[in-house]
């Protein structure tokens, strides 16, 4: 087999603020593995909340070492014991998953017996922001076709929190609404606010404190007046076993637990536990976001908008403007560069980004 990489850089198409910080734009590290005449493609995104850089990931993915392998069957089996991190074990997964899809004609779902992926709705996000822009966003999303949206939270005044999600409410208000402040409250805070939330029509909050303490975002999932689902406190397949019966919810992204396959064991892990399932992504293009869309019939929310805040987004073939993402029915992860620029060895420059 043979492996090229290429780095570029993903443009917001607005800043994005959370809790923690703001971002504008991303470096994505884009893997292409070729064998017997097909290319399977893969892409990671730097990020700096797991300590992944562009120059970093570029010698990480270099280091499994792909090229040691006669096909991508044996590739595939091997890569779980590469001591690769999640990301990186995501994006070669993907890439290997693309290829097979494409040699056998069938789409990463089918291969993987994961079901039909018809399409599911997604949450789309709405940073932190003014007031008068986030109502405005929040009728041009009811206006597109979306039916989910996800605030975010957590800044130094609660009640701008509070009246930004009012303003949402009232600008769309068939919408469904969820809430993530990113670990930004206290359980004082939490125990305050979250009542105020589910009287505005809230349906679930994201991990509402800061990772690290288990326990505490159990005791307060149990009294809580909606599901708390846990994100930052949800990495590995050990968090997800600790907190299974616990919370109402755990977020899985691809990135942060290694894949496809891993997030099919957490679904297998939390069925009949009373923990539901939600997908969720990093700010990637299309090509980062289709092995979870291949996924998104498993869960219970999916929060698949990544490519959907791109100025830009290089990809094709998962669709999301309108509210449903799917997959496109094409073999191997169905999706396709739009302006194709040859995968030609280039500079790789260090950027600032944010988680």
């Amino acid at each position: 087999m043979k492996a090229r990489l290429r780095t570029v850089r993903l443009e917001l198409a607005e800043p994005l603020r959370i809790s923690r910080s703001t971002m504008t734009a991303r470096d994505a590290v884009w893997l292409a593995v070729e064998h017997d005449g097909a290319t399977g493609y893969g892409e990671a995104v730097s990020s700096v909340y797991y300590g992944l850089d562009a120059g970093t990931l570029l010698r990480l993915i270099s280091g499994v070492g792909l090229e040691r392998f006669a096909d991508p069957d044996s590739a595939l089996e091997a890569l779980p014991s590469s001591g690769a991190p999640p990301a990186v074990v995501a994006a070669v997964e993907s890439a290997l998953l693309d290829l097979l899809g494409k040699r056998d004609g069938v789409p990463v779902h089918r291969l993987l017996g994961a079901g039909t992926s018809s399409g599911v709705a997604t949450a789309r996000t709405i940073g932190i922001t003014s007031l008068p822009h986030a109502a405005a966003e929040a009728r041009r999303l009811a206006a597109s076709g979306f039916r989910v949206i996800k605030v975010k939270a957590g800044t130094p005044d609660p009640e701008d929190d509070v009246e930004r999600v009012r303003v949402i409410r009232d600008a769309a208000p068939r919408m469904r609404l969820l809430l993530d402040p990113n670990g930004a409250w206290s359980v004082a805070q939490a125990e305050r606010l979250l009542p105020r939330f589910a009287a505005l029509g809230v349906e679930a909050v994201e991990q509402p404190l800061p990772p690290g303490d288990p326990d505490a975002l159990g005791a307060l999932a149990e009294k809580s007046p909606m599901p708390v689902i846990a994100d930052e406190d949800a990495v590995s397949e050990d968090d997800v076993r600790r907190l299974a019966g616990r919370v109402h919810g755990v977020n899985i992204k691809l990135a942060k637990c290694g894949g496809v396959r891993a997030a099919l064991r957490i679904a297998e892990l939390i069925e009949g536990s009373g923990t539901d399932l939600m997908l969720g992504c990093l700010t990637a293009s299309t090509l980062g976001l289709a092995p979870a869309v291949h996924l998104a019939d498993r869960a219970r929310w999916a929060d698949l908008d990544g490519h959907l805040l791109l100025a830009h987004d290089p990809w094709t073939g998962i669709g999301g403007a309108d509210g449903v993402v799917r997959p496109s029915g094409r073999p191997g992860l169905g999706v396709e560069e739009t302006e194709p620029r040859g995968w030609q060895a280039e500079e790789v420059r260090a950027h600032e980004d944010v988680a």
